[in-house]
């Protein structure tokens, strides 16, 4: 085996010292459950720290950083990351089943990633084997975690909560650094313990078709180009929750404005470049630009999961995340295509400005815009027995105000106070405000 992957074999062992924290969790004594649930760890972390360079142990866990500053300062990290995540098990309610399959697919899928490496070279299959790594140990750490505690889980619940902490993880990696354990763990385990809060029932056919179509389009769109690494793991997440927590008719907007997004940005990228408007990375959405646009709807379509639970009506976080959409197709639109135009206008004083002036529009891009905020009503209207016209037209609405405020925040304080992807995300928060207040004084339900 290579250095990497004994390290990451090395890893996958110390990992499995999470299945102690179901264990200590059945002790009466709730202090003995704690120290029980910590100590091996610490005692990792300790021995991490005073090990000497040089030697067997320090050379199996030691990452290139470790080597440079003559201590196994990853391991200690990975192994205090642990303690402190197994004390929100124990002491806070966090379900053994997060906690074991957090650790598990970290560790775990860092193993089968560099086992993928080392056979392919490719650092896309490398990532495609940390997913499936992390998903299948992930799961098994759950069941596991379940069959110690006496707990019974659905299967189903188990292969959403591994394949979204997988693939949540594999993002972070790919954006954030390689080995940045502790906040990866941290926030994994901080997703899958919200996302296991919710009231979900889960069927067989949902989880299927869920991971199968978002992982196709996933696919698709990066082979198309239409989206880097770190965004089509972006887009896959975002779809795989937005099929379960949400339905079909809530993925349907979400993926209509990734694909027609994704191929506007692409469409007569040549000419884009020469006008110098072009999108950077060759038209491939980024992590970054996927989040900043489908944040709020990731928000929504969790919250309105969990509506009932806090007496809000789930009709309130479907218009913000329809609204929120809306904008964001209706903006990319906008400026892909109206961008193409000459003589476009700054939306603040109609003053004529060069091609690409934040906050500049044209009446094409607007007219664009509009009709890109239409496609979500309309799929909302032909998808939802309550929205009907009237709500298919607040969400109009709710995408093309989006829209408005993203070029006025573009024409003002863009470049000076926030960047492009600050500005997109106020923007799609606007609409989506806009969205629920409407249905909220009109009286919409679903």
């Amino acid at each position: 085996m290579t250095s990497p992957v004994r390290r990451a074999a090395a890893f996958a062992l110390v990992g499995s010292l999470a299945l102690v924290v179901p264990l200590a969790s059945t002790l009466e004594e709730p202090a003995y459950a704690t120290v029980g649930a910590i100590a091996p760890f610490m005692l990792v972390a300790a021995g991490a720290l005073s090990v000497n360079p040089g030697g067997l142990f320090f050379e199996l866990f030691a990452r290139p950083g470790d080597r440079r500053d003559r201590k196994l300062y990853g391991l200690a990290g990975f192994a205090l990351a642990g303690a402190g995540i197994a004390i929100l098990a124990v002491e806070f309610g966090m379900p053994e089943t997060v906690y074991v399959g957090t650790l598990f697919l970290l560790s775990y899928g860092n193993l089968t990633g560099q086992v993928s490496r080392h056979v392919t070279g490719d650092p896309v299959l490398a990532t495609a084997g940390f997913v499936a790594g992390g998903s299948l140990a992930g799961g098994g750490g759950q069941l596991l975690a379940a069959l110690i505690t006496g707990d019974t889980v659905a299967w189903q619940t188990v292969i959403f909560l591994a394949t979204s902490g997988s693939l949540l993880a594999a993002l972070l990696r790919e954006v954030l650094f390689k080995r940045d354990d502790v906040l990866v763990m941290t926030s994994v385990a901080l997703l899958l313990w919200l996302v296991a809060s919710l009231p979900l029932e889960i069927s067989t056919t949902r989880i299927a078709i869920a991971i199968g179509v978002t992982v196709f389009l996933g696919y698709l769109s990066f082979a198309l180009e239409t989206a880097s690494l770190p965004g089509m793991l972006t887009g896959v997440l975002l779809g795989l929750l937005t099929i379960v927590l949400g339905d079909y008719g809530w993925f349907a907007m979400l993926i209509a404005f990734f694909g027609i997004g994704g191929l506007a940005s692409k469409f007569k990228y040549d000419r884009k470049i020469d006008r110098g408007i072009a999108q950077e990375n060759e038209g491939q959405r980024g992590s970054g630009n996927v989040l900043a646009n489908s944040l709020v709807a990731l928000v929504a379509v969790i919250a309105a999961a969990g509506s009932h639970s806090i007496s809000i009506s789930e009709a309130v976080f479907f218009f913000a995340f329809a609204g929120s959409v809306g904008a964001a197709l209706a903006d990319t639109l906008s400026s892909e295509i109206g961008g193409l135009f000459d003589n476009p206008r700054l939306i603040t004083t109609l003053e004529v400005v060069e091609p690409g002036t934040d906050g500049a529009v044209t009446w094409q891009g607007e007219v664009v815009g509009l009709t890109g905020a239409a496609i979500i009503g309309v799929i909302a209207f032909v998808g939802f027995n309550g929205v009907g016209p009237t709500g298919a037209g607040v969400i109009i609405l709710a995408g093309v105000a989006g829209m408005t405020v993203d070029s006025v925040l573009g024409a003002t304080i863009e470049g000076t106070l926030f960047g492009n992807q600050t500005v997109n995300f106020l923007a799609t928060l606007s609409a989506a405000i806009v969205g629920s207040a409407l249905a909220v004084s009109i009286g919409l339900t679903l």
